[in-house]
């Protein structure tokens, strides 16, 4: 149990940073951001965990983040109506988790049970935006996802159903009748003083809500994670390759951050007890570790500029060490891990094999 906590933290915790930042850079609206954050959330926890503690982190973290970021960029257009950008949430996590390989859609029965799955997932993740939101029936905005489920089934598996491997020639019954019922609710509700006005253009809307929207929002995620897929592969063999100069990285940092503060102790001092050998210089220890760590990387650094001989010829030394320093470790890490990574390169050729 503690290892499913430990794995569910994880996943939240990156698509949150992710899905957060990116909301409340394009919006300030909470309600807006708060809707793709816990779209993104309730569906990358889900999805990662769908295995149980052995589940698959990264594809929960992808499929959750892609969500909530479609989402919230989609709040920020002033033009849309939470009507439009609810409706695509489950069509676009099933393109994506079918596209990446992690679910079988072989007939209306598999395409039920998953889009059933992800709609009660994003059914929670609604709750949140909508109640920190002042939305008006934000109980049935929630639940939208769940009752569309069989409508939204019967799309996805219209869309797949001449795929290889495809066992159903005709949908079930019971999934076509509850299919029609969303959009007879749908009519029922329209009809209460809304149809009066505006007719045509009304039924024109529903139409794309109830059929374009989620027929390309699923296209959409199954072509981008078909797209991705190789390339994502390539990534989970560089992580054996990562796991051995991890130790070596860690090194070269740390001696790298040493020249850094040793030298901003230099530049400090030299200032302190040659006054004017820098402009614009201050006393405070954060302006020269600053002024160092530019230095290092060859970068101007404009709050302190080298004015006397002494200060460039410590500029020059500290240039110096801090290029000599990454061409002399790179080599001689490269030279002491090339046996591991050899026999990395012969186990994946034997695997491709």
């Amino acid at each position: 149990m503690s290892r499913l906590i430990w794995l569910g933290a994880r996943i939240a915790a990156a698509i949150g940073i992710v899905v957060l930042t990116f909301g409340y850079a394009i919006t300030g609206d909470h309600a807006n951001v708060w809707l793709g954050a816990g779209c993104g959330l309730a569906t990358g926890v889900g999805v990662g965990l769908r295995g149980g503690a052995r589940g698959s982190p990264w594809t929960g973290i992808m499929i959750g983040s892609a969500v909530g970021v479609v989402t919230a960029l989609l709040t920020s257009s002033r033009y849309l109506g939470w009507g439009i950008i609810i409706p695509p949430s489950t069509p676009l996590a099933i393109g994506l988790i079918d596209g990446l390989g992690r679910s079988s859609l072989s007939g209306y029965r598999d395409v039920s049970r998953e889009t059933f799955f992800l709609a009660v997932l994003l059914g929670f993740g609604l709750i949140p935006a909508l109640v920190v939101g002042d939305i008006p029936l934000w109980p049935l905005m929630a639940a939208y996802p769940l009752l569309a489920t069989p409508w939204t089934a019967l799309l996805v598996g219209l869309v797949c159903h001449r795929r290889k491997g495809w066992r159903d020639a005709r949908p079930p019954r019971l999934l076509v009748l509850g299919a029609a019922a969303l959009p007879a609710a749908l009519g029922v509700l329209y009809g209460f003083g809304v149809m009066e006005e505006n007719t045509v253009l009304l039924l024109v809307a529903g139409l794309l809500t109830l059929v374009a929207i989620p027929v390309v929002a699923f296209l959409a995620g199954r072509i981008a994670a078909n797209w991705l897929r190789p390339r994502l592969e390539v990534y989970g063999q560089l992580a054996a390759y990562l796991r051995v100069m991890w130790i070596p990285i860690g090194g070269f940092a740390l001696g790298y951050l040493t020249i850094i503060f040793l030298f901003a102790g230099f530049y400090g001092a030299l200032e302190r007890f040659s006054p004017g050998a820098f402009a614009d210089a201050g006393t405070g220890i954060t302006g020269w570790v600053s002024f160092s760590f530019f230095t290092a990387l060859a970068q101007d650094y404009a709050a302190i500029t080298p004015v006397s001989a002494a200060a460039r010829m410590l500029v020059g030394v500290h240039l110096v060490l801090s290029v000599g320093w990454a061409l002399v470790l790179f080599a001689a890490v490269m030279t002491s891990i090339e046996p591991k990574l050899a026999r990395i390169a012969r186990r994946h050729a034997g695997e491709d094999a």
